[in-house]
């Protein structure tokens, strides 16, 4: 299944890893705010979440590099890329 696809479908759980304001000035409806710099301290709280991860942010680039992080802690994850992207996709009808 393609990124897109799993996003479409609600598969999984959508982190947003901006700062708590930018999640604030818009957001995922259903998302979880998790800030990168946080993400190492809430390892046991990611590996709860419904997999795959889809981590989110403002342009891709902090999602990218928690979804670096995350699998090579071995957490099913992908980068989703911008939020608005995200959002957009969990819009559409699969």
């Amino acid at each position: 299944m393609s990124r897109e696809e799993i996003i479409k479908n609600n598969k999984g759980t959508v982190v947003d890893v901006r700062t708590r304001g930018e999640f604030m000035g818009g957001s995922v409806s259903g998302a979880v705010n998790i800030p990168l710099n946080e993400i190492p301290d809430r390892i046991n709280d990611l590996r709860e979440m419904e997999a795959p991860l889809i981590l989110c942010c403002a342009s891709g680039m902090r999602s990218g590099q928690a979804a670096d992080y995350l699998s090579r802690q071995g957490v099913n994850c992908l980068n989703g890329g911008s939020w608005l992207e995200v959002n957009y996709l969990t819009s559409q009808e699969a």
